[in-house]
């Protein structure tokens, strides 16, 4: 190539440098993924996100918004945070607890018993304390709990369940992990590791006995066109967390942090205040689609609950005094 070849093509390259807007060329990629289905209110508060980012700091981000593990596979959101390829997702305490085994104590079941429970517990010392951690030993700033719901049995065909004897060998859909399984066990079922975008055509197919889900969750992903009877266990109270790879809010000027959380405190505002309104009414909805609502007598649940986690190995590092504290909140 010849000087005057190369020379034009830098010159055509500054030229296009140039009529790039400076802050178009350094806006902060935020790649925001969740496993929730798309209609779902977690999902759509990720739009909100997106667009109070906008308002309050315009041309100064890129958010990209993925619902439905379409960009990253539930389960795997972490570790591509951790390794940079993805900026933030909406963070469990079961994916916590995988590489801080001390806080697994969040993921027992009939621990929380409701969502001003959780809120007391994030919102105090205890929270606090959890945030600092997960900031430090995982490297993931958390921005804001919001409410994922309550989480119940969905069964694919009817059967007379009156207590947790009755749900033995069922095949109850699972997300993958230890302490999910573990969850599981401790409802008396056969737990099945799966990723939700295919638990749809497993309960439709026969593949899996039912699933788990927050009732609104079960409605907006349609899984009353594939199952017979909801069993209202309540086994766990759940928040997830809005959470930012923390060498990525590190890198943010002060008046981007607070848009970055201002925006993340309405986005999950709105997801929990609309999954809250939506709890009152989604029982009457799921009866007119069709499906069985039954109670049970919740303590051999709690009992056997209780036997679960004493045995388990994965229980043994929990630390027992936060647990205690935790579930002494008022």
């Amino acid at each position: 190539m010849s000087a005057s070849v190369r020379l034009y093509g830098l010159a055509l390259a500054a030229l296009v440098a140039a009529a790039i807007p400076a802050q178009a060329q350094n806006k902060v990629l935020l790649r925001f993924s969740t496993a929730a289905p798309p209609p779902d209110f977690l999902s759509k508060s990720l739009e909100r996100f997106k667009d109070e980012v906008d308002k309050a700091a315009p041309n100064q981000f890129e958010v990209r918004v993925h619902p439905g593990s379409s960009l990253f596979r539930q389960g795997t959101e972490v570790a591509a945070i951790q390794r940079g390829n993805l900026e933030m997702s909406t963070m469990t305490t079961f994916e916590v607890a995988q590489q801080i085994a001390e806080w697994g104590f969040f993921n027992r079941a009939f621990l929380f018993r409701d969502w001003d429970h959780v809120t007391r517990v994030m919102n105090g010392p205890i929270g606090e304390r959890y945030k600092k951690e997960v900031a430090e030993k995982m490297g993931i700033v958390i921005l804001a709990p919001t409410y994922l719901g309550t989480r119940q049995l969905n069964l694919r065909t009817r059967r007379d369940v009156k207590t947790l004897a009755d749900l033995k060998g069922v095949k109850l859909r699972m997300a993958a992990g230890p302490e999910w399984l573990l969850l599981g066990e401790s409802l008396g079922v056969t737990p099945t590791p799966m990723a939700m975008p295919e638990v749809y055509l497993s309960l439709k197919t026969g593949s899996i006995d039912g699933q788990e889900n927050p009732l609104t969750i079960m409605n907006a992903a349609k899984y009353y066109e594939v199952t017979e009877q909801v069993v209202l266990t309540a086994h766990l109270v759940q928040p997830v967390f809005y959470a930012l790879r923390k060498e990525t809010w590190d890198a943010l000027s002060a008046g981007q942090k607070k848009a970055v959380h201002d925006a993340a405190n309405a986005a999950t505002a709105q997801n929990t205040g609309q999954r809250l309104a939506d709890e009152k009414q989604v029982v009457d909805r799921l009866k007119t689609q069709g499906l069985t609502i039954t109670p049970v007598d919740m303590k051999p649940f709690h009992d056997n609950a209780d036997k679960v986690y004493a045995a388990s190995d994965l229980a043994k590092p929990w630390n027992k005094d936060l647990l205690a504290q935790t579930a002494a909140t008022r």
